[in-house]
């Protein structure tokens, strides 16, 4: 049996038979499985002995698409992580860790589109090897699908006037430049002195007019207004917590 084939037999039984009633829309798992191996395999990095893809996927749906994976998303992204994994070993690819497959909320999808982010993001710095693992890829680009329109980029976030600015710990930092790194290392733009905190945990990156923040592969992950996230754009008003430190993103 194909790797394909094996997969939708385990969603047909992790849905219980009830597959079909549950997924009215045109967003189907297993349409979602062939578009991460897609991004796995258009996202490569070559080293000197090998070729390293993306371990890190964020699936983005429509908030009406999402709702139908309630009580199944768990199930979902770890069959979803199982074929990347096979995929990948099929093909020779290399991976520095399991390929993890999380989903997010995004009101600018419509029903029956999902978008995909393929990330290569190394391990927390006490289990990297310090060898020839290649530099963390810069986050990629966010491709949309949909069944009945051809594959498109993202657009970008919605935009917004004035100086941008991260607050917290009684300090006021104006965002400047493309790229802003925060962690425990004094080789970072912003020098968090927390122990939680990563020595490069992550950056604030400029896209545009607006900015966004990105995990660099923190041990402890970074959090915006509470919840878990590899990269979120940001609005003003936004908490950001690495380690115990929270930091707000503000804009005059």
């Amino acid at each position: 049996m194909s790797i394909l084939r094996n997969l939708e037999a385990k969603l047909e039984g992790l849905f219980e038979g009830a597959f079909s009633r549950t997924f009215k829309s045109k967003v189907q798992p297993v349409e979602i499985a062939r578009k991460l191996a897609k991004e796995m395999e258009d996202n490569k990095t070559v080293s000197i002995s090998r070729t390293y893809v993306p371990n890190q996927y964020i699936v983005y749906l429509s908030s009406q698409d999402r709702s139908q994976f309630e009580g199944y998303e768990d199930g979902v992204k770890k069959e979803l992580s199982d074929y990347l994994l096979e995929h990948a070993r099929s093909e020779g690819l290399a991976l520095l860790t399991r390929p993890t497959v999380d989903f997010q909320t995004d009101d600018r999808l419509g029903l029956g589109e999902f978008g995909i982010q393929a990330m290569l993001v190394r391990p927390p710095e006490e289990e990297q090897a310090a060898s020839a693992e290649p530099e963390p890829a810069d986050f990629g680009h966010t491709m949309v699908y949909s069944v009945d329109r051809e594959a498109r980029r993202m657009d970008a976030p919605a935009t917004y006037g004035g100086r941008a600015m991260l607050v917290g710990g009684g300090k006021r930092t104006v965002l400047s430049g493309s790229r802003v790194v925060i962690g425990r290392s004094r080789d970072c733009d912003v020098t968090l002195d927390d122990a939680n905190v990563s020595r490069r945990h992550a950056e604030l990156r400029r896209e545009g007019a607006s900015w966004l923040v990105a995990d660099l592969g923190s041990t402890n992950g970074v959090k915006v207004n509470g919840r878990r996230v590899h990269e979120q754009p940001l609005s003003p008003g936004d908490e950001i917590t690495l380690g115990l430190e929270r930091l707000t993103f503000e804009v005059e």
